[in-house]
C-alpha cells in the first residue's frame, strides 16, 4: 500500500514539473514579445549615388614604339635611361654599324653594275660597241648611196648600148648588198638585244635596288631615334651588350593617355556602354584616382580561369604620367549616377519573391513598407517609391534577432 502511494506521488511530481516548465515558457515568450528589441537604425538621406562595376585591369600604352635589332651587332652607345622623357627624333641608342656600312657599299656597287648593264642593252651595247656600230653604219650608208648612183649611171649607159646587161646586173647586186649592210647595222643599233634580254637586265636592276634599299634600312636602323615625344619605359640593353637579330632594344610610349584593358563578368556586361565614366586606382599610389571613359565594350565573352567575362577597353587621362605600362590596377565603371536621390543602407532592404521592403520605425514599432528601388552602390540603395523623406528605418537587431512587422523596438545609441 505504501509503495503504491509513493508511486502516485512521483507521477504527480513529474506532471507538476512539466506544467511549471510550460507556464514558464509561455510567460517568457509573452515577456519577450512585450519587451522592446534594440535595433540599429538610420534616417533615409538624400545624396548623390552611383552604380559601379568593380574589376581589375592592366595598363597599356595607346601610342607606343618598339625597336628591335635589325641584325646581330653590339650596342655601341646608349643615350637615355629607363623613365627618361624623349623628344621626337632624339637619338636613343646606336649599334655598331661597321658591317652595315660594308653591306650598303657592296649593295650600291651591285646596283651601279646592274644599271650599267641595263643601259648598255637599251643603248645597243657598250659605249665602244655603239661607237663602232655607228661608224660602220655611216660607212655602209655612204656605200649604199654610191652604189645607187652607180646603178643609175649604168642603167642610162645600157639604154644607149654603152653598158652590157652583165654590168647592169653587177650594179644591181652591189645596191642590194649595200642595202642589206645598212639594214643589218641599223638593226644592230636598235634591236641587238631581245625583249627577254631587256627584261632580265631590268630584273637584275630591281633586285639590286631592293638589296641596296635593305642595306640602307639596316644602316639607318643602327641609329634608333624616337619617332614621337614620349617616355622610355623599357630599355633591356646596355652599352657593349651583344644582341641577336630581332632582340628588343627599347620601348617608348606616349603616357599622357593610356588604355586600360579590363574584364567584366558576364552578368554585368549588359550595363556597359561606350562613354561611361571609369575610375582607376593603383595600389602603388594610394589615394590617387585617374579618370577616363569606356572606348570599347565587349563583343564576345570568353573564359578566364573560372570566370566568364567580356573584355573592356578604357581610355585614361594620365597627364602626370604616373601610370606605367603593364601595371595592374583597380577599375570602377560608373554605369549610372543620380543626384539628390533618396537612399538607404543596403542592409535595410529586404527581398523575397521579387518584392522589396524596409522596416520603417514609427512610435517605437516596426512597420513593413514595400519599396521600389533604383540604382545601387556598394553600400547604398536608391528608393524611388514607398518611403517619405525623413523616415527612419531599421538596419538590424542588436541581438541578431530577425525583424518582423509590428515588433516593438528601441533605437540603439550609435
Amino acid at each position: 500500500m505504501a509503495r503504491r502511494t509513493q508511486g502516485k506521488n512521483s507521477n504527480l511530481y513529474v506532471i507538476g514539473l512539466i506544467i511549471v516548465i510550460i507556464v514558464a515558457v509561455v510567460f517568457f515568450s509573452g515577456w519577450m514579445r512585450r519587451r522592446s528589441v534594440s535595433v540599429r537604425a538610420e534616417k533615409v538621406t538624400r545624396e548623390n549615388i552611383s552604380s559601379v562595376i568593380s574589376t581589375n585591369g592592366k595598363i597599356e600604352p595607346i601610342t607606343s614604339f618598339e625597336a628591335h635589332a635589325p641584325a646581330p651587332a653590339s650596342v655601341a652607345r646608349v643615350f637615355v635611361a629607363e623613365g627618361d622623357p624623349v623628344k621626337q627624333g632624339q637619338l636613343i641608342l646606336q649599334l655598331d654599324d661597321a658591317e652595315a656600312h660594308a653591306q650598303a657599299a657592296k649593295a650600291l656597287a651591285l646596283l651601279r653594275g646592274a644599271e650599267a648593264d641595263l643601259h648598255a642593252i637599251q643603248s645597243g651595247g657598250t659605249q665602244e660597241e655603239v661607237l663602232t656600230t655607228r661608224s660602220d653604219l655611216t660607212k655602209a650608208q655612204a656605200e649604199q648611196n654610191q652604189a645607187r648612183r652607180n646603178l643609175d649611171a649604168i642603167q642610162r649607159l645600157a639604154q644607149t648600148g654603152a653598158a652590157s646587161p652583165g654590168e647592169v646586173q653587177a650594179a644591181q647586186d652591189r645596191v642590194k648588198k649595200a642595202d642589206a649592210d645598212v639594214q643589218l647595222l641599223t638593226s644592230k643599233q636598235t634591236e641587238r638585244f631581245s625583249s627577254a634580254d631587256i627584261e632580265k637586265a631590268q630584273a637584275n636592276v630591281d633586285q639590286a635596288r631592293a638589296a641596296y634599299s635593305a642595306a640602307q634600312d639596316l644602316l639607318k636602323n643602327t641609329h634608333v631615334r624616337a619617332p614621337f615625344a614620349g617616355t622610355v619605359y623599357q630599355l633591356p640593353v646596355r652599352q657593349g651588350t651583344y644582341v641577336n637579330s630581332g632582340e628588343l632594344l627599347v620601348q617608348v610610349a606616349d603616357l599622357s593617355r593610356v588604355h586600360v584593358r579590363a574584364f567584366v563578368d558576364e552578368p554585368e556586361i549588359g550595363r556597359l556602354a561606350q562613354g561611361q565614366k571609369v575610375l582607376v586606382r593603383w595600389d602603388a599610389v594610394p589615394g590617387r584616382v585617374w579618370e577616363g571613359q569606356i572606348t570599347r565594350v565587349p563583343s564576345v565573352v570568353t573564359m578566364v580561369g573560372t570566370r566568364t567575362v567580356g573584355e573592356v577597353t578604357c581610355e585614361i587621362q594620365n597627364t602626370d604620367r604616373k601610370l606605367l605600362p603593364n601595371v595592374n590596377v583597380n577599375v570602377s565603371v560608373v554605369t549610372a549616377r543620380h543626384d539628390n536621390a533618396l537612399t538607404v543602407a543596403r542592409e535595410a532592404v529586404h527581398e523575397q519573391d521579387g518584392k522589396r521592403w524596409v522596416y520603417q520605425i514609427a512610435d517605437d514599432r516596426l512597420t513593413m513598407k514595400e519599396v521600389q528601388t533604383g540604382i545601387a552602390s556598394l553600400t547604398r540603395v536608391e528608393i524611388l517609391k514607398g518611403l517619405p523623406d525623413g523616415s527612419q528605418v531599421a538596419l538590424g537587431a542588436m541581438n541578431s534577432q530577425p525583424l518582423r512587422n509590428g515588433m516593438e523596438v528601441k533605437v540603439a545609441e550609435r
